[in-house]
């Protein structure tokens, strides 16, 4: 087998090989000998066909098929020997392929790039440190409460938070119009659910009162007869409720599965997730600011196969989602152009991050992976179930060691960047999240 390699433009190759004819040949030759065995032909015993005649008969479709085995076997021989990584399927061409004549193709495909992690050193890094304090607590106990509570009558004029019920009639230019009338209709204040200034002449008005309320409906409203149209609306306030929260007791520590212990061991459970929660979100803005700052400081030149190998990665995942949601069954391919500036971004950072873990020749870390499945397992109601899971499924282990072995990488940028300590309060972290 002869190979030459050419640089045709940026990372594709072609490389044109040459093999010697009596391999080809030899190969046509045992395979229409294998048919003369098992083929059938009028005039002849079964398996005693003369080869000529197969020859005669099959001859073409046979070396066909020989030639496309022939080039993947010596594509892949001459890609190991001439140390050339693919980053994607070769495209076959036969320029030679004549009976008793050395076999001619080429292969056309691209590479992977030369990577060179760079810069890591200049990267600027802030990590955010967070203390959560009594008063975070306080506030989260608070938004357990909210998350709990009922609405009940209360005789004083509304406020946001609170819920009205009202009756209500609208009218433009002195006319009624479709779809601008109800009756004990429930409206959230501070919600903004309706057009733009509806909500506002409501805020401290009490039961019995009636409001006139003055609004212009939205240039970009959907119904076409009201857009951009002043209108007035005659509302009587039947109702004013406000949220009822519940009382921090034992009672409302079970409604979150804590049986014994009471409020204290509730406060400790929901400190402990708080906790939780904040560490998982302070490594992924960590992680997230990396990543960025080591992607702005490598570019690299991204072989277009590997961009739509993930284009159809992204594009598969949306379907999933879709599917689940109720729908995709039907769903038509969606374009490429809605993955492709998310495709080239993943393809990058794994270039680079595989460069970091080459480079430093990084091995996931057993301690690291035990530690993310536990943490992973401890959301749940039995974590040794979860952890027993992972343990027992081959793949996932291999996913969990993977996220383990780029959380390393990531952490050896971390340790060459410039890193800065800032202090941030729990809610501007977690909002910022959010």
């Amino acid at each position: 087998m002869q190979v030459s390699v050419e640089t045709t433009q940026g990372l594709e190759r072609r490389l044109t090989i040459t093999v010697p004819s009596d391999t080809v040949d030899s190969a046509v030759k045992s395979r229409l000998q294998q048919l003369a065995k098992t083929q059938r032909i009028n005039g002849f015993r079964p398996g005693k066909v003369p080869v000529s005649v197969i020859k005669k008969r099959f001859g073409q479709a046979v070396r066909q098929e020989v030639a496309g085995d022939v080039m993947q076997q010596n594509f892949y021989q001459a890609v190991i020997q001439e140390k050339i990584q693919p980053a994607g399927m070769p495209k076959f061409e036969l320029t030679k392929d004549e009976d008793g004549q050395d076999l001619e193709f080429t292969a056309s495909f691209e590479v992977y790039p030369e990577v060179e992690v760079k810069g890591v050193s200049d990267i600027e890094i802030e990590k955010p440190v967070v203390e959560i304090t009594d008063e975070d607590l306080d506030n989260m106990m608070e938004t357990l409460q909210e998350q709990h509570a009922t609405w009940k009558e209360v005789k004083r004029k509304a406020k946001k938070d609170d819920k009205v019920i009202i009756d209500f009639v609208g009218s433009i230019d002195g006319e009624e119009f479709e779809g601008g009338k109800a009756e004990d209709f429930a409206l959230e204040l501070g919600k903004d659910r309706m057009i733009p200034g509806f909500e506002k002449p409501l805020v401290g008005a009490k039961a019995g009162e009636e409001v006139t309320i003055e609004v212009t409906f939205p240039e970009d409203y959907h119904a076409e007869n009201l857009k951009g149209k002043d209108a007035v609306f005659q509302a009587t306030v039947k109702k004013v409720e406000g949220l009822d929260l519940p009382k921090v007791d034992e009672e409302f520590a079970k409604l979150f599965g804590v049986e014994e212990g009471g409020v204290d061991a509730l406060k400790a459970e929901v400190r402990k997730n708080m906790q939780r929660e904040l560490d998982q979100t302070l490594k992924a803005q960590v992680k997230e600011d990396v990543i960025s700052k080591l992607v702005d400081a490598n570019e690299i030149d991204i072989p277009q196969a590997l961009i739509d190998q993930e284009v159809n990665a992204l594009r598969e995942q949306a379907k999933q989602r879709f599917s689940q949601q109720g729908g995709g069954q039907n769903l038509p391919d969606l374009p490429a152009e809605l993955f492709t500036d998310n495709a080239k971004r993943r393809v990058s950072i794994g270039l680079l991050l595989g460069e970091v873990i080459k480079e430093n020749e990084l091995k996931a870390d057993e301690a690291k992976v035990n530690e993310m499945i536990e943490t992973a397992a401890s959301a749940y109601e039995d974590p040794q179930e979860v952890v027993d899971y992972y343990n027992n499924n081959q793949e996932l282990m291999q996913q969990m060691q993977n996220v383990a072995l780029e959380e390393q990488a990531i952490e050896w940028v971390l340790e060459q960047a410039k890193v800065t300590e800032v202090t941030k309060a729990f809610d501007e972290v977690m909002n910022k999240q959010a």
